[in-house]
């Protein structure tokens, strides 16, 4: 009986000791504090040094709150005064979209900022990077970014673009600048790069260290509607045909070329010709960039393609002229995508491998990996910070 007795204290005690291990493990670590992109005075969410991210929201008759980012949901506790708190998992560094759950209904965090992402605006956090600095806002000169509205005679219809110009840009009347028309991804629109991007600051502190020549940079809306019938590939299902449509990026090619880029060539003062013009986006906008680019190269000169695809000898050999007038051909990616990249996709090849064949054939390439970064705001704010230095060199 008492050998019994033993075996059963001691299979609770191994069993207390695995929960207090796992505890401890788990434990996040109590030095949290409100994040850069909270509203004034909110006290959540909140970022601990591990990365982890605290939500707490006052939701009293709710039943079940969750937590939402990066594609994982974690359970809040409600206290005894009806507030849910609860904690995430360490996530990558910069900036993450997140949203709650309140009893199966999505909302935005009324604690952070509002910025749009996923094709709604919602909530933002920013995990606090080690290589912040260059986009923290300091003591330099400092350009300005404009809210441009104009008219699409292409669309029959009002749009608007928000227009980078380098500090000193309203001082000399006479100097003219070249330009980089920049795009962002999927869900989201003219406000990405301005706001989650950080491209202000960025080209402020490149500019004031000498490492980057200044110039403008154009940010407009590049959304696109799928065709009817039209849907993209479920998660593992293959793409029926290609992918995506034929002729996806039609609609903002012509936009770009006849609506957006004589608007800028006239209210600004710019170095309006090929060798003074780039393209570049993140996600669908690097691949509206590959496409414009590929067929327009007597537009741009330089190009950059963040999360997007990459250009193999192939696509080069096809667009007549393309070698010979492009200076630049820029591939980014974060190194969890690549980790993580499945063969084939809709431009099939390896990136890298891709790249360093144009290389091979004479043309002045660059490809950067960020480094344990995903498909997210952090990968392409390195890859503009890398990017810009390279242009307009001549």
């Amino acid at each position: 009986m008492i050998f019994k007795y033993l075996i059963v204290l001691f299979a609770i005690l191994l069993t207390y000791g695995t929960c207090f291990t796992q505890s401890n493990q788990t434990a996040a670590v109590e030095d949290f504090k409100p994040t850069s992109v909270n509203q004034p005075g909110k006290l959540y969410p909140q970022v601990n040094s591990e990365g982890r991210v605290r939500a707490s929201i006052s939701a009293p008759e709710a039943h079940k709150v969750q937590l939402d980012i990066s594609a994982v949901k974690y359970d809040l506790v409600k206290d005894e005064k009806g507030v849910w708190t609860g904690d995430s998992k360490p996530q990558d560094e910069g900036f993450h979209y997140y949203q709650l759950w309140i009893d199966s209904a999505a909302v935005p965090d009324p604690g952070s900022l509002y910025f749009y992402g996923a094709s709604r605006w919602g909530s933002g956090v920013e995990i606090p990077a080690k290589d912040q600095d260059f986009y923290a806002l300091k003591n330099v000169p400092h350009g300005e970014i404009r809210e441009h509205p104009y008219f699409s005679k292409s669309n029959n219809s009002m749009r608007r673009c928000f227009v980078y110009t380098p500090p000193e840009y309203d001082k000399d009347v006479t100097k003219r600048y070249p330009v980089l028309y920049l795009q962002h991804g999927g869900g989201e629109d003219e406000t990405g790069w301005p706001n989650q991007g950080k491209t202000n600051l960025i080209m402020d502190n490149l500019i004031a260290e000498g490492k980057a020549n200044p110039f403008i940079i154009v940010m407009d809306n590049g959304t696109w509607r799928m065709p009817e019938q039209a849907r993209p590939p479920r998660q593992g299902e293959r793409p029926s045909g290609t992918w995506p449509p034929p002729g996806w990026a039609d609609g903002f090619k012509k936009t770009l070329l006849e609506d957006i880029i004589p608007m800028v060539d006239a209210n600004y003062r710019t170095l309006a010709d090929q060798q003074h013009r780039a393209m570049a986006g993140l996600s669908m906008g690097g691949m509206q960039t590959r496409v414009i680019t590929l067929a327009n190269s007597d537009v741009f000169s330089y190009v950059g393609i963040f999360s997007g695809g990459s250009l193999s000898m192939g696509d080069v050999n096809s667009s007549p002229g393309f070698k010979e007038r492009v200076k630049l051909v820029f591939v980014s990616f974060g190194s969890r995508e690549l980790e993580n990249r499945r063969p084939g996709g809709p431009f099939g090849g390896d990136p890298k491998v891709n790249t360093d064949s144009l290389k091979a054939a004479g043309m002045n390439t660059h490809f950067y990996i960020s480094s344990q970064t995903a498909h997210e705001w952090q990968t392409w704010r390195r890859s503009l910070h890398e990017f810009a230095p390279l242009l307009f060199k001549d």
